[in-house]
């Protein structure tokens, strides 16, 4: 029975030592864990106050440099135009010249008083009163309220084409006879205020 005993005795030691070596090893993985949880909790806590500082900076940047103390370019669409169009017929050189440029300055002139829109139509290919008439043709099509003419061979197939259309007046320039809607101005001196008075005209009797 003693040596019974005194093995009893021994074995419990052996126990309480595995015992408490599982627990001490319980703890330690336990502040494992818990120390692994705060230090990733940390670094996505870092990694998001790094993403939003960056986020900031390039924002601030952005508003910097993207400043600018010259004044802003007005938007030419804000202006408003009427319903009427004033077109021009002019030949292969368009505006371009004296004549047409003088014309066509007059043209915009009366655009700013009457809030006209106004365009021009160059005859390409041959420089004839046939080969005008298409493209005259095409200016009507596109409801021109006011037509000018420029150029002998776009005058001679605007002043053909000036009876058939009763309500479209018609402005020749340099050639034609004044009558019914068609009215003529002459080249010379004041050639871009004549134009400017005649399209004015033109544009206010048919509001």
């Amino acid at each position: 029975m003693t040596k019974q005993v005194r093995q009893v005795s021994q074995a419990r030691p052996a126990q309480d030592k595995q015992q408490a070596a599982g627990a001490w090893l319980a703890v330690v993985g336990r502040a494992a864990v818990i120390w692994l949880r705060s230090v990733r909790g940390r670094t996505i806590a870092l990694a998001a106050g790094a993403v939003a500082v960056v986020g900031a900076l390039l924002v601030t940047g952005f508003l910097l440099f993207s400043h600018d103390d010259r004044p802003p370019i007005p938007d030419t669409r804000a202006r408003h135009y009427t319903e009427t169009d004033a077109c021009l017929l002019t030949g292969k050189d368009g505006i371009v010249g004296h004549t047409a440029a003088a014309v066509w300055q007059g043209m915009q002139d009366a655009s700013l008083k009457t809030h006209a829109r106004v365009s021009y139509t160059q005859v390409t290919g041959e420089q004839s009163a046939g080969n005008a008439r298409p493209f005259l043709n095409g200016m009507l099509q596109r409801s021109c309220d006011v037509v000018l003419a420029v150029g002998r061979p776009e005058v001679t197939a605007a002043a053909d084409t000036a009876p058939h259309y009763g309500k479209v007046g018609f402005v020749l320039v340099g050639g034609g006879h004044d009558g019914g809607n068609v009215s003529t101005i002459g080249i010379g001196d004041g050639l871009r205020a004549d134009v400017a008075a005649a399209v004015e005209r033109a544009v206010n009797d048919r509001s």
